[in-house]
C-alpha cells in the first residue's frame, strides 16, 4: 500500500476517535450540560447527520480542487471545530460543532476513499479500503477509550482537545505525501451529472441500503454501551476504557480480515459474519446482565460488526465504479444515515422507558431487517432472470 493511504488513516483516526468518542462521554456531557442522556447522545446522532449531508455535497463542492487543498481545507476546519467544542458551555453550540465537523469530516472521508482507491490497481479496493478504515478501527481501540479516560481524570472537554491536537501531524504528513495534483489531471471522470446518474444503479442502492442498516445496528447499541456495562452488567466506571478498547480490538480484527477478503470472497464474510451478528446482538440482549457474557460479546461484536460494515464498502465502491469521485461521498453518507438512525431508535427506546437492553434488542432488529432486504433483493433478481430468459 501506498504511504500517503496510511497518512490518510492517521487524520481518519482522529476522525474516528470524534465520532466515536462520545461514547463513553454521553454520562458526563449531560450532566456538565444539563440535558438528559438521550439529549446527550444525539450528538452522534446530529454528528451522523452532518456526515449524510456533507459527503455527498462537500465531494460535489471540492471535485475540481487538487486533492492536496481538499484534505487540508476539511481536515483545518475539524480541528477548529473541535477548539469550539472544547471551549463552549452551551449545548447547543456543542451540538452546532458537532455538525460543522461532521461536514468536514464527511467531505475528507469521501475524498480520501477516492484518493486512496486511485492509487492502487483496480481489483485492491478492499485492501485500499481497509487499510484506510483501519484509522477508524485504531480509534476505537485506542482513540475511543483514551477518551473515555481523559474525560474520567480531566472531563469531557480534554478528550475534544485531545482530537484537535491527534490531527495536528495527520495535517504536516499530508502536505508531504499527498500529490497536489487536481483531481481531473489525475484520472479521467464522467461529469458529476453522469456519476450522479451512474449512482442510480439497483445493485448499487441495495449494497448502500445494507451498510446502512448494519451501521445503524452498531451504533445503536455502541452509542450507549456506556450504561448498558454500568446498569445492567453492574462493571464500574474503570471498566468502561477497557470493554471500549475490546470492542476496538475487535473492530480492527474484523476490518483485517474484511480487507484480505471483499475484493475476491466477499460472501465469506457477508453471509456467515451477518448470521453471527443477528446472533451476538440477541446473545448480549439476553446476558448483558452477566458481565463476562456482555464482555467477551462486546468483543466478537466489534469483530464482525466492522468486518460486515467495510466489506459493504468495498462491495459498494465496486458497484459504482463508474462513479469514482462521488462513489465512496455516498458509501460514507448512508453509513451516517445508520449512524444517525441508530442511536435516535436506541434513544427513544430508552426515552420510552424500556431500560439500557432496549438498544441492543433494536440493533438485532436491525440486522434481520437486512437479511430481509437482502433477500427480497435476491429473490427479485432471480425473478428478473428467468423472465428475460
Amino acid at each position: 500500500m501506498p504511504y500517503a493511504i496510511y497518512v490518510l488513516g492517521l487524520a481518519v483516526f482522529a476522525q474516528g476517535t470524534s465520532e466515536f468518542m462520545l461514547s463513553g462521554l454521553v454520562p458526563d456531557i449531560a450532566t456538565d450540560l444539563h440535558v438528559s442522556i438521550p439529549s446527550a447522545g444525539a450528538l452522534t446522532s446530529a454528528f451522523a447527520v452532518g456526515m449524510i449531508v456533507g459527503a455527498p455535497l462537500m465531494a460535489l463542492l471540492s471535485m475540481r480542487w487538487p486533492q492536496r487543498r481538499t484534505l487540508l481545507v476539511f481536515l483545518t476546519a475539524f480541528m477548529a471545530v473541535h477548539v469550539v467544542g472544547a471551549l463552549t458551555t452551551s449545548f447547543a453550540v456543542l451540538l452546532a460543532t458537532r455538525v460543522l465537523g461532521a461536514l468536514a469530516n464527511a467531505g475528507f472521508l469521501a475524498v480520501g476513499l477516492a484518493t486512496a482507491t486511485r492509487m492502487v490497481e483496480p481489483s485492491e479496493k478492499g485492501r485500499a479500503t481497509s487499510a484506510l478504515l483501519g484509522g477508524v478501527t485504531l480509534a476505537c481501540v485506542a482513540g475511543v477509550p483514551a477518551g473515555a479516560l481523559l474525560g474520567q481524570v480531566w472531563g469531557w472537554r480534554s478528550a475534544f482537545w485531545a482530537v484537535a491536537l491527534v490531527s495536528v501531524p495527520a495535517l504536516f504528513a499530508i502536505v508531504r505525501s499527498v500529490p497536489a495534483v487536481p483531481r481531473s489531471e489525475a484520472v479521467e471522470a464522467p461529469s458529476a451529472r453522469g456519476e450522479l446518474r451512474a449512482l442510480r444503479s439497483p445493485r448499487l442502492l441495495v449494497t448502500l441500503g445494507l451498510g446502512m442498516l448494519v451501521n445503524a445496528a452498531t451504533f445503536c447499541t455502541f452509542t450507549y454501551l456506556t450504561p448498558l456495562i454500568t446498569n445492567v452488567s453492574g462493571l464500574g466506571d474503570a471498566w468502561v476504557p477497557a470493554v471500549l478498547a475490546l470492542f476496538g480490538l475487535g473492530s480492527f480484527a474484523g476490518v483485517t480480515v474484511a480487507g484480505r477478503w471483499s475484493d475476491a470472497r466477499p460472501m465469506l464474510v457477508l453471509v456467515p459474519g451477518g448470521s453471527a451478528l443477528l446472533g451476538g446482538w440477541l446473545l448480549l440482549s439476553a446476558g448483558a446482565d452477566r458481565p463476562a457474557v456482555a464482555v467477551a460479546v462486546v468483543l466478537v461484536q466489534g469483530m464482525l460488526s466492522f468486518g460486515v460494515g467495510s466489506t459493504l464498502i468495498t462491495r459498494a465502491l465496486y458497484a459504482a465504479a463508474e462513479a469514482p469521485a462521488l462513489g465512496g461521498s455516498f458509501a460514507t453518507a448512508a453509513l451516517n444515515v445508520g449512524a444517525a438512525v441508530g442511536p435516535a431508535l436506541g434513544g427513544l427506546t430508552l426515552g420510552a422507558g424500556l431500560g439500557y437492553r432496549s438498544p441492543v434488542w433494536v440493533s438485532a432488529l436491525l440486522v434481520a431487517l437486512a437479511f430481509a432486504v437482502a433477500g427480497l433483493a435476491l429473490a427479485r433478481q432471480a425473478l428478473a432472470s428467468r423472465l428475460g430468459r
